[in-house]
């Protein structure tokens, strides 16, 4: 006798008959069968079947509903057989309940007998429960979309199924298993299937190739890998051939022995620095061409580097070393010397000597102006060194720092790149102290300084130095100046310590030691005032010297500065 265990969703065989076995195939094959195939929860089962595949129709009859219930399904409305809630429920006469196709499968394949308890069963004797299918359409179940927490009785369910957002379709193109509500976008945007249009050759090819067409689209934007130019795929070639500078090529007398190889670019200066060469293996080449009497014209064009004047010597060479015999010279023709391309060859040797006179000529030339043009540059160099040196002296204690492209600053100084500059010098007075100014923008994984600007005084050597007591004492105000109509300016002051290093007479051109403020200004507060306008930071440093009465007394007289200005914009 086979019995079932009641483990929902799994058939199981306790016995060794086949018949049993043939039954759990058809269950699990059932069971596999898509939710959105459900039977109609109606009296009529043919409502169901006419949705479903015909060949699921003759392979695998429905079993129960395979549904969530809420609250779960009692027993006695469970399937001994498929072990699910009964579907179109049939009652035996020894008062048992099965599901139609069940029960009818059971009787068919295992004999007719109840699989419960063994009594006698034919088809015959059964009868619909239709009390038993009222009250299972009544139940409430939980609706099968992954998602969905909608809940409704069994009879409208399908209904549910039909407008649900959550349930699932096959995409036509890749066969995916998507959602109703995202189908739409899923063949448009995700698909790998959905067919897409090459922007270049609008060609239209699925998205899954889209690697393997950009990689042979003719019309697709490349870069030429020795001159990194764009282009498009189709122009690669060509331009490789006969434009790219950069293309390596062989010379032009390659044919004649030479072989070097360069870009193309600098194929011109090859031709000029190894004129003579080429000319001596033209002349060998035409030499063994003499002595084995055959003229192969088709080894050699004349090449665009070659002047005019050497092509037609060239040609002329040729002509005269052709071959001896019947085919090139007529019967009236004077038999041709080989003393008369001797002849020539000295010719050609002795124009290429004076070219290469001309041309070591032209490179001292090029070398003794090259030089003049440096010396001049030097010199307009200093000049420019000593016109911004006389403009720091007009300083006078007061100098603005204008620090141009402050945004580039800014993106290195977030990308962890250290920013540090240095402004122009200035002095003090006439005479007076060399100064200038250090800005710092800390990066934002400086420790205890992170994302401030650092700003520090420097003393530099000055034309005055001699004349000034050291070490350097007075007052100076930093401020970084607000650009707007309020013109709210952040301002420090502070006052020179004699006994730092900082404040030394330098002994190079600026002093390694620098003194100031390591946080002078968050740069989340440059944003809260117009402190950057037109991408330009700028900082104002007013300096007040003093001096002992000693140097006043000795030395030449140096009045102090008055009294301080207030910070106004420049």
């Amino acid at each position: 006798m086979a019995c079932f265990k009641s483990s929902k969703g799994s058939l199981e065989e306790d016995s060794s008959e086949g018949d049993v076995g043939e039954m759990s195939a058809c269950a699990l094959a059932m069971m596999e069968k898509d939710r959105d195939s459900l039977l109609s929860p109606s009296e009529n089962p043919g409502t169901f079947m006419s949705n479903t595949s015909s060949s699921l129709q003759t392979v695998a009859p429905l079993q129960g509903y395979d549904v969530e219930f809420d609250p779960p399904l009692e027993s006695k409305y469970e399937c001994p057989i498929c072990l699910m809630a009964l579907r179109n429920a049939i009652q035996t006469p020894c008062g048992h309940r099965f599901c139609k196709n069940c029960i009818e499968k059971s009787i068919r394949d295992t004999g007719q007998r109840c699989p419960v308890d063994n009594e006698m069963l034919s088809e015959d004797q059964l009868f619909p429960d239709n009390f038993a299918k009222r009250e299972i359409l009544s139940l409430t179940v939980c609706c099968p979309n992954g998602g969905c927490s909608e809940k409704m009785e069994l009879r409208h369910l399908e209904h549910h199924l039909a407008q649900c957002e959550f349930s699932t379709v096959l995409c036509s193109q890749c066969q995916q298993s998507i959602r109703k509500s995202h189908l739409e976008e899923h063949k448009t945007s995700d698909c790998q299937k959905r067919l897409i249009e090459c922007p270049d050759c609008v060609e239209n090819f699925v998205y899954e190739e889209r690697e393997l067409h950009e990689q042979r689209c003719p019309f697709a934007n490349v870069k030429c890998q020795y001159c990194e130019m764009d282009l498009i795929r189709d122009q690669m070639g060509s331009h490789c051939d006969t434009d790219c500078p950069k293309a390596p090529i062989a010379c032009n007398f390659s044919v004649f022995g030479c072989k070097e190889k360069m870009q193309r670019h600098n194929l011109a200066q090859h031709m000029q620095e190894f004129t003579q060469m080429h000319m001596r293996y033209m002349a060998e080449f035409l030499r063994s061409l003499s002595l084995n009497g055959t003229t192969p014209k088709s080894l050699w064009m004349p090449g665009p580097s070659l002047s005019s004047e050497d092509q037609g010597a060239a040609a002329s060479v040729l002509a005269s070393s052709g071959p001896r015999g019947p085919a090139s010279c007529s019967s009236n023709c004077a038999p041709c010397q080989p003393s008369e391309v001797m002849v020539r060859l000295r010719e050609m040797d002795g124009r290429l000597v004076k070219q290469d006179h001309q041309l070591r000529e032209l490179i001292i030339l090029n070398e003794t102006q090259a030089g003049q043009l440096a010396e001049l540059r030097r010199r307009v160099s200093m000049l420019e060194e000593t016109v911004k040196d006389l403009e720091a002296q007009q300083c006078t204690g007061i100098f603005i720092w204008r620090l141009k492209g402050f945004s580039a600053h800014l993106r290195n100084q977030q990308a962890g790149l250290p920013v540090v500059e240095h402004s122009p010098g200035f002095y003090t007075g006439r005479p007076g102290y060399r100064l200038c100014l250090r800005l710092h923008l800390q990066t934002p994984n400086a420790p205890r300084c992170s994302n401030y600007i650092s700003l520090f005084v420097h003393t530099m050597q000055g034309v005055f130095d001699g004349q000034l007591t050291w070490p350097f004492q007075g007052t100076i105000r930093l401020a970084i100046l607000d650009q707007g109509p309020e013109a709210q300016h952040h301002m420090e002051v502070m006052e020179t310590k004699p006994d730092l290093q900082a404040f030394q007479k330098p002994t190079i051109q600026r002093n390694p030691k620098g003194f100031g403020y390591v946080t002078f200004l968050h740069l989340n507060q440059l944003s809260q005032r117009a402190f950057v306008k037109d991408d330009t930071l700028l900082i104002r440093c007013e300096v007040t010297p003093r001096f002992d009465t000693m140097f006043q007394r000795e030395g030449p007289a140096v009045q102090p500065r008055g009294l301080e200005a207030p910070i106004s914009r420049d």
